[in-house]
């Protein structure tokens, strides 16, 4: 090559423009303004990418449409990103590293990143045409990427996207009778959310007791008990079947009731699935790359097969390489479901195309470092919900005795209260002390502590009920609450520390913080809580009066 010709910028094609997609591509504009990147983003939605996190906010009325944008495609567009809306991607050509459009169009790449992300679980349910995904082939329509061609019928809906919260909003503001099938965390929080915003709602589950992935039976009852208070009727040990309908005056079917194994009927005009969701990977099984619950990728985010191709967010799969001849059994672990990990995925693999790229230095340390095991909290006026690690050890439980002075072979110890009248319940699990699980409901202060205590790692006191004051009467602030390590946003890893200097810089609302830090900018759980960091830091940074 002559030395006075430029390289050719990299070629990096990203399909989807969810949240993960959307950051990765911010974070990846200062190599396209540098010229050393060419960006073109295809999304199946019409609409530029928003936060799916706050759609149940907006489905019932809580939050405006504005209030879910979370990007500015006008600038990447301004920096020469061709961003292309409404659009599918049909297929792969790995040999000539090229994908081909809904449209006929074929885009060339270096690098391609997929940021599918997931679609909602359909259940077996009589009545309900269900897909086998993993035998689909990618539409050219757009508008049936999830349904291939067998949509749900009428008053059926599993809040994905826009048009699915609009169906919701309307059920809400008209008072209609919802029945949310499913009770884990995003089930709870649209149930409640939709009681408070006028709906009549109804909560259908198969197990004992709500948000079994994430609570133990005793944390479960009392949020049973909460939600019931709040309106919402809970069945559970209800196993649905089928579905009945009636037929509008076009003459087509709308969803009139739930039938469940027992031969309870519940009657509703809105069926809403909650149902958890699955990877999107038929485009990438379909062009060879190995799959499992996700799209495969090592520890750098590149497939397991091909090194130009990359995925995040939702509809990757974190697993180590299996080496040739190794076990069939399938890879351990899943896509986190969460938007925190998938932000951080898109902040390390748009860095590190920047240190490939030579915009940056070589990126330190180990490849992606791995994430911490999540921190559940239920979004709910009233009812304050928090749960991290392994917490199905029960008090009782013989867990034996170790005397070798090894911590990782100590036994298991639980720590319970539980106030089920007052709707407060906590639950800690411990390993010599140090907290490797915990539930909190109706505590959110001594569930604030737990939550520090767990992200440090941190032994316990010997006295586990001094943990309780925290919510108890007398209780004042401790400065432990604000420390300046203490995680406060978990989805973007913002920490009382980072809030507090941007406070230092003018940053004194939660609003501004969002713009300044993006604290509060996931799913919205924690900005109560950034409010009390700026409280605290007025407060500090008032002028104390000398005693005489």
């Amino acid at each position: 090559m002559p030395e006075n010709l430029a390289p050719r910028p990299e070629a990096i094609v990203l399909v989807g423009y969810g949240p993960v997609g959307a950051r990765f591509a911010e974070e990846l504009l200062p190599l396209v303004r540098a010229g050393l990147a060419e960006l073109t983003i295809v999304g199946a939605e019409a609409a530029d990418a928003y936060n799916r996190v706050l759609v149940a906010e907006y489905a019932v009325g809580h939050a405006a449409r504005d209030a879910l944008e979370i990007t500015d495609p006008g600038a990447a567009r301004d920096a020469g990103v061709r961003i292309l809306t409404g659009v599918s991607v049909v297929s792969i050509n790995r040999t000539r590293r090229t994908v081909t459009l809904g449209d006929g169009e074929d885009l060339a790449y270096d690098r391609l990143v997929l940021a599918t992300g997931a679609r909602a679980n359909v259940p077996t349910l009589a009545g309900v045409t269900r897909v086998r995904r993993d035998r689909m082939r990618p539409p050219r329509d757009p508008a049936t990427l999830d349904s291939a061609e067998a949509p749900l019928p009428r008053g059926i809906t599993a809040l994905r996207d826009l048009a699915d919260a609009d169906a919701v909003l309307e059920a809400v503001r008209a008072g209609r009778r919802i029945v949310v099938l499913g009770a884990g965390v995003l089930g709870m929080e649209i149930a409640l959310a939709a009681a408070r915003g006028g709906a009549e709602v109804c909560v259908v589950h198969h197990g004992p007791t709500p948000m079994a992935r994430n609570l133990d039976r005793g944390g479960g009852s009392v949020l049973t008990s909460a939600a019931r208070r709040a309106g919402v009727s809970m069945v559970a040990n209800s196993r649905a079947e089928s579905v009945v309908y009636h037929l509008d005056d076009d003459g087509v079917e709308r969803f009139d009731g739930l039938v469940c194994a027992d031969g309870k009927q519940i009657r509703g005009d809105l069926l809403l699935l909650s149902c958890g969701v699955g990877a999107r990977t038929e485009l990438a099984q379909l062009s060879g790359l190995s799959v499992s619950m996700g799209v495969l990728v090592d520890e750098r985010l590149s497939s397991w097969d091909d090194p130009r191709i990359f995925a995040i967010g939702d509809c990757a799969q974190i697993a180590p390489r299996q080496a040739v001849g190794a076990s069939s059994a399938a890879p351990s672990g899943a896509p986190s479901g969460l938007v925190g990990p998938g932000w951080r995925q898109a902040d390390w693999l748009a860095a590190s195309f920047a240190a490939e790229l030579g915009a940056s230095a070589p990126l330190d340390g180990p490849p992606l470092a791995a994430e911490r095991p999540a921190l559940v909290l239920l979004k709910a006026e009233g009812i304050d919900v928090a749960a991290a690690g392994d917490v199905t050890m029960e008090p009782w439980d013989d867990t034996g005795s170790d005397h070798s002075g090894d911590c990782a072979a100590a036994p298991r110890r639980v720590s319970q209260w539980a106030d089920p009248e007052h709707g407060r319940y906590v639950k800690m699990v411990t390993r010599a002390g140090v907290l490797e699980g915990f539930v909190c409901v109706g505590m959110p202060r001594t569930a604030a502590e737990l939550t520090l205590l767990f992200e440090r790692g941190s032994e316990l006191p010997a006295d586990r009920s001094v943990l309780l004051r925290f919510d108890g009467p007398d209780y004042e602030d401790a400065a432990g609450a604000f420390a300046p390590d203490a995680t406060v946003c978990w989805c973007n890893g913002v920490t009382v520390g980072a809030i507090s200097d941007s406070a230092a810089k003018g940053n004194d609302t939660v609003a501004c913080i969002g713009s300044a830090t993006r604290a509060g900018t996931g799913c919205g759980g924690c900005k109560v809580r950034i409010g009390e960091v700026l409280e605290q830091f007025a407060r500090s940074a008032e002028p104390q009066e000398l005693v005489p």
